[in-house]
């Protein structure tokens, strides 16, 4: 059934909520360009300055737990307003730290926005988008991450010779996207499924009769109604046979998106580029042609993700990284690591992940839990990812310079390798299919699993 979709809405919706991923892309990179001048104001060792780094993901660790708890409580737009505050208050806390460990405090609440919000603008996109497009707007998401990162290169790279307190106005202007996140957050509804599952059906079927039209209203209330439990939802939930097998799915994704080295090469592209023969000025030069890339392969992934999937992306992006990590093994071991064949190894790398991993993992996640306990689920993926990329951040300086540079290109190269496997092992396709019909997929596959085990 061809369904008249208010386009120009929904796009609206998807945007604001995708705007959370400017904060996200800007806290997590804006740190990139501080990097050599909070190691000069603080005295940082490599694991000092590991821990500078990775803060703020420890901080998204809890700030995805707390969300995923509260949400299903209090809606998706009301913790998205929290979100976009706290980003605010710890930019500013950040800038005027007077100690180390005033940084790192800063940056660890600056974590807990993050976290929250890596949960709450996937989940708000899925949940107000058409099946028919759903991935096209789950990868504005991935758009906005990183022009997030774009933006912060820019900045960074503008600041860098404007004094000592230059790391400091780095980190104030993130006061900036976060009250334009503010406004446009506030002017958008609460989500349908989330008005639904608090009993307002009248609200929930206007909002989809505006995205939709009243017939598609009429039939996907029906269908939210009857995957809606009336009794509150707890953590064992979590255990039914077709959640506990998503759930599996979902954490296998968010460990080895990490430890397959995307935000090694995103937090760390000056030092490694450094490292290359670069010197300071052209590696944070760099980094914004890093950027770029990234963004232009992710406008690819917005045509590309709702005609051929899910899960063909994700062995293609896979396989790609992977390559792209053996060569730059290869340059190592053959003492060719210097310049421009650096430079274009890692673009290409980017060019795999931007185009097929980071638009479809942020798409996927939400879409393959049920209505009644999508937030709580949601919850262990995100957490998990965030640790994931926490330790990598945390260990990755140790590991380039001290393990070496053959072992930790090698070692990514095998979590890349083993991502495309992982996808083309246990991933479902998700494309064109409605929510409910998802988790119809997981329920019946659960079953059929605890069938074959009795």
């Amino acid at each position: 059934m061809n369904v008249p979709i208010n386009l120009r809405y929904v796009v609206f919706l998807g945007s604001t909520a995708a705007l959370g991923g400017l904060l996200f892309g800007f806290d997590i990179a804006i740190i990139t360009g501080a990097g050599p001048f909070i190691t000069r104001e603080f005295a940082l060792s490599d694991i000092g300055l590991g821990w500078a780094f990775s803060s703020l993901l420890f901080g998204c660790v809890l700030g995805c737990f707390i969300a995923g708890k509260l949400t299903d409580k209090y809606g998706r737009k009301k913790l998205l307003l929290g979100v976009a505050v706290l980003f605010a208050l710890t930019s500013i806390a950040t800038a005027l730290a007077s100690s180390f460990t005033a940084f790192v405090t800063a940056r660890f609440l600056g974590g807990l926005a993050v976290g929250g919000v890596s949960l709450l603008s996937p989940m708000y996109v899925s949940e107000v988008s058409p099946p028919s497009i759903r991935g096209r707007m789950g990868t504005l998401y991935q758009m906005s991450i990183i022009t997030g990162i774009i933006v912060s290169y820019g900045i960074n790279y503008l600041l860098r010779n404007t004094g000592p307190n230059n790391w400091r106005w780095m980190f104030l202007t993130g006061v900036v996207p976060s009250a334009v996140f503010l406004i446009f957050i506030a002017l958008a509804p609460e989500t349908p499924r989330f008005l639904a599952m608090t009993g307002k059906l009248h609200e929930a079927f206007a909002l989809l009769e505006r995205i939709g039209g009243a017939e598609s209203a009429r039939a996907q209330i029906s269908e939210i109604a009857a995957t809606l439990h009336k009794e509150p939802q707890t953590w064992r939930a979590l255990m039914r046979p077709g959640v506990r097998r998503a759930l599996l799915v979902s954490a296998g994704l968010a460990i080895l998106i990490h430890v397959s080295g995307i935000n090694t090469i995103v937090d760390y592209a000056p030092a490694i580029f450094q490292s290359a023969g670069w010197r300071v000025d052209g590696a944070l030069a760099s980094t914004f042609i890093v950027g770029l890339t990234e963004f232009l392969f992710t406008i690819i992934s917005f045509w590309v993700i709702d005609r051929y999937g899910r899960k063909p992306l994700y062995i293609v992006g896979s396989l790609g990284m992977a390559l792209s990590l053996l060569m730059l093994t290869a340059t190592v071991m053959a003492g060719r690591f210097h310049g421009a064949l650096v430079l274009a190894l890692i673009l290409t790398y980017l060019a795999f992940f931007a185009s097929c991993i980071g638009p479809v993992f942020w798409t996927l996640i939400p879409e393959i839990f049920p209505n009644d306990v999508r937030g709580m689920a949601m919850t262990v993926p995100v957490l998990i990812q965030w640790v994931a990329n926490a330790i990598v951040v945390l260990l990755f300086p140790y590991a380039f310079h001290v393990i070496g540079k053959t072992f930790t290109f090698s070692f990514l190269a095998a979590m890349a390798l083993g991502q495309g496997i992982f996808a083309w092992l246990c991933v479902p396709e998700t494309k064109n299919k409605r929510l409910e019909e998802i988790e119809e997929y997981w329920n019946n596959s659960g079953q059929a699993a605890s069938a074959k085990s009795v």
